[in-house]
């Protein structure tokens, strides 16, 4: 049994030595460098006696990124990446909360790191990547290592200012990317465009499948993503069959038509999404396109590594309607409950709770956020079983699949009716002149506010939407922007939609 991620590189490296593993703009790597850089920087890590200790990786996204994680994973450290765009504040916040004992950068980018609340120790990776490694020492930590102990921390917003920091072992992401590679058969005749930050668990299904199966991920250049003919141009010239985007990144291509002008058809094989809503107004057009790639929708919050449930799209959806997230995945189980702590029945709303492997281990030095999300099963109280509490509202649809209806804080009380803000959304980005919306309720004024970027007016929006929605659901306010705001991760900023209101 392989008790550590180290041991997929061991085998792809020694199968497919000279074969490029990741590539970004500026470079390239085998995955006999990439074994022999980790291995390099393992061995610096186990020299100063770190073990099992918090790694935070300071450095420009690209393959020296990877390089640091699996560095870390070797040495049976758990490595947390920082943006170097990330704001000073937040950086600092990380800091309080993760006191890391070391962190890899450059030489240019430690004097900016300085100017953080941190006076720890820095490895520069540089250096320490070109410098031998010593595998006894590698092997005798990695030897002592077990399944559960911590691969990474990545850091979510706190609803009170405070980062949460969610810690996911070895188990977990060996068991996720297993299920990844067998659904959809990865292999080293695969190759991976990668869009997620670093930092986001999106990433986890590019880095670790590659790793595993011996696949290629290129690092797609961000600006890129602002010019969809390039960014589709991009993937046919690398050759790139497969991608895992968030919703936004595909909503962009389909908005400007950029299929007329690059043909995928021979190309891409595989469309993977997930981290928010896609609408199938959007994905209507994908499909148009290139009808003949398997489009996946995956779900589920860093809390349970990256996905629990997932949906095949095997059947055509009008653009007004909700595509599901399925079922869950191998060795995952799905409890739906209402405000009784209840199987739900029929199609009654619900909280989507999660049980199984893929359960974060809680938040990183934070007990009192952990107990409030990781609990005992109510349906299990014989013996001490933990589920997440995802917050997010599901129901089942005629054909047993759940669909995704809103985050709990979304759902909101508004003239007597209880609304789930996702709703009114899935009606709005049915509209043919609709790119991106979303739905905010002012507490305040009690009134439902619509965020387009369209020059739409609220009656023809309401009109339109009238025959999906009671009328109780219609948007009070439309504001309209020259720029929907996308957060880091690239999904919908809402916090920044909120100080409109």
């Amino acid at each position: 049994m392989k008790a550590n991620v180290t041991y997929w590189l061991d085998e792809t490296a020694d199968r497919l030595p000279d074969k490029v593993a990741f590539a970004d703009e500026k470079k390239e790597i085998t995955f006999s460098a990439l074994r022999a850089q980790a291995m390099a920087l393992a061995t610096r890590m186990l020299e100063r006696g770190l073990f099992k200790k918090p790694v935070v990786v300071y450095l420009e996204k690209g393959v020296d990124v990877l390089v640091s994680f699996m560095g870390a994973a070797y040495s049976c450290n758990f490595y947390s990446p920082i943006d170097i765009e990330m704001p000073a504040s937040r950086v600092n916040k990380i800091l309080e909360v993760l006191q890391p004992a070391l962190v890899v950068t450059t030489a240019e980018l430690k004097t900016v790191f300085e100017q953080y609340d941190y006076h720890g120790e820095y490895l520069l990776f540089g250096e320490a990547a070109a410098m031998p490694a010593d595998e006894q020492i590698v092997d005798a930590a990695r030897a002592r290592g077990i399944d559960t102990d911590l691969l990474y921390v990545l850091f979510t917003s706190g609803s009170t200012g405070v980062p949460k920091g969610v810690t996911i072992n070895h188990r977990s992401v060996i068991d996720y990317i297993d299920w990844v590679t067998e659904t959809f058969d990865i292999t080293e005749e695969d190759s991976f465009g990668n869009q997620a930050p670093f930092y986001f668990d999106n990433s986890i299904l590019d880095i670790y499948s590659t790793i595993k199966s011996g696949a290629t991920t290129y690092i797609i250049p961000k600006n890129l993503f602002a010019q969809p003919v390039p960014l589709l141009e991009y993937l046919k010239e690398k050759k790139i069959n497969t991608i895992f985007w968030v919703p936004s990144a595909l909503i962009v291509v389909a908005k400007l038509k950029a299929f007329r002008n690059v043909d995928l058809s021979d190309t891409l094989h595989r469309v993977l999404f997930c981290g928010e809503v896609m609408p199938n107004r959007q994905l209507n057009i994908w499909r148009k396109f290139l009808p003949d790639v398997l489009y996946a929708n995956l779900y589920g919050p860093t809390e349970i590594t990256d996905a629990c449930t997932y949906y095949i799209v095997d059947r055509e959806f009008g653009d007004d309607e909700p595509l599901p997230i399925g079922i869950p995945m191998a060795n995952t189980d799905i409890l739906v409950l209402n405000d009784k702590n209840e199987p739900v029945a029929g199609d009654e709303v619900g909280e989507l709770c999660v049980r199984g492997t893929s359960l974060s281990m809680g938040y990183y030095n934070n007990p009192e956020k952990t107990r409030e999300a990781f609990v005992q099963n109510p349906l299990n109280p014989c013996v001490p079983e933990t589920i997440y509490r995802t917050g997010d509202l599901v129901k089942y649809n005629d054909h047993g699949e759940i669909v995704y209806l809103s985050r709990k804080d979304f759902q909101i009380k508004h003239m007597g009716h209880r609304i789930e803000l996702g709703e009114i959304e899935t009606a709005v980005s049915s509209l043919e002149e609709i790119s991106l919306c979303c739905c905010l309720y002012d507490e305040k004024h009690q009134k439902i506010v619509l965020f387009i970027e369209e020059e739409l007016d609220k009656s023809y929006i309401n009109e339109r939407i009238s025959k999906l929605v009671p009328e109780y659901m219609l948007p009070n306010k439309v504001i309209m922007l020259d720029k929907m705001p996308i957060n880091a991760n690239g999904k919908i900023d809402r916090v920044k939609l909120k100080e409109c209101l």
